[in-house]
């Protein structure tokens, strides 16, 4: 098999090896370089201590309300009065809003959640006139509480671990809040471990939406930044998971996979509809993985010794970078993406 050296049409220039799917051969692959970083000036947040208080309802400056919210309903790892800690946490996918509310562990159901949701939908349409049409929840051990709780609104409850600010958030709560509150135990914070179930059987992507060819890329972090060259105009039916700049290093790269094929209209639509949160290698099985909404995997490809090599530095860049990569779908390396995803995965113990 012969081995085709491209660009892709993104911001930055792309080089890299296409690897057709179902074969065996493949060649190094080759990283551009940048020179360009640019990083925003960036806003912390300081949140009160929940301890004196059951609700807060704190704004963000410089974010754009969203129609698609975040939510989580879950216990902590603090011992209040001898019972767990309860917290309802409700956001958008630009984070321009943070509520939480403590519930006691009588009240977790799901009328009073809906209460919760309603109180909150009513708050942000008499400020800004902004109603969610969806809300995203990613814990599956909480589905049919939230999926109860949801149905008597006129939202659309989606399942599904692209709850990026949500994430964001109380990764910051786990690292900085609950530590410092009385009753806090790190061996139930150890051991919450993930929200869904870790074996999984991957399904076959269905045969009319693999693509033909697919590589291992990247693309400078500046990129997605502020003043960087990709954002909501130029990535499609895509989504672009929100970035503190602060986390990481200027000059850092961000992996990814790009994706060829002459369907990418219908794999990018495709892929809209199921939550994709992201590709994993799994090195051991010699396997490419695409995750959607909760716990869905689907099998992209098989690994011979040179791509899990590949593989295997997608994964250690995804690992410092807390799980940021992306996904480009496009139809040939000349034309421009038809979808693009910068996402991020879910940490475990959150």
């Amino acid at each position: 098999m012969s081995h085709t050296e491209a660009t892709l049409r993104l911001p930055l220039l792309l080089i890299f090896s296409l690897c057709l799917l179902g074969t065996r051969a493949f060649s190094p692959l080759l990283l551009a370089s940048s020179s360009r970083q640019q990083r925003p000036h960036f806003h912390e947040l300081h949140l009160s201590s929940p301890a004196s208080s059951t609700e807060e309802y704190v704004k963000l400056d410089g974010k754009n309300p969203s129609e698609e919210w975040e939510l989580d309903c879950y216990s902590r790892p603090v011992i209040v009065n001898g019972k767990k800690l309860w917290e309802v946490l409700i956001t958008d996918s630009t984070g321009s809003f943070r509520y939480l509310k403590t519930l006691p562990s009588n009240q977790v159901n799901s009328r009073e959640l809906r209460k919760v949701v309603e109180q909150v939908m009513e708050e942000r349409a008499d400020e800004y006139g902004v109603k969610p049409t969806t809300i995203r929840f990613f814990r599956g051990a909480m589905f049919n509480m939230i999926n109860i709780a949801l149905s008597e609104l006129e939202v659309v409850a989606r399942p599904s671990r692209c709850t990026f600010s949500l994430a964001q958030w109380l990764e910051e709560r786990h690292s900085k809040v609950y530590p410092a509150m009385e009753g806090y135990k790190s061996s139930m914070a150890t051991a919450a471990g993930p929200s869904f179930m870790d074996i999984r059987t991957p399904i076959k992507l269905p045969d009319a939406l693999r693509g033909e060819k697919y590589a291992f890329v990247s693309l400078p972090l500046a990129e997605f930044l502020p003043g960087g060259s990709i954002d909501e105009s130029n990535i499609g039916v895509g989504r672009l998971c929100p970035i503190n700049p602060d986390e990481f290093p200027a000059d850092a790269f961000v992996q990814g996979i790009v994706i060829l094929t002459t369907r990418a209209k219908a794999l990018s639509s495709w892929l809209a509809g199921t939550e994709v949160v992201g590709l994993s290698a799994d090195l051991r099985r010699r396997t490419l993985l695409m995750e959607t909404d909760i716990d869905t995997q689907y099998l992209m490809a098989k690994l011979n010794d040179e791509q899990r090599k590949e593989a295997a530095v997608f994964e250690e860049g995804k690992d410092v970078l807390k799980g940021l990569h992306f996904i480009s779908v496009q139809r040939d390396e000349e034309d421009d993406p038809a979808g693009f995803w910068l996402l991020r995965e879910i940490p475990q113990g959150i």
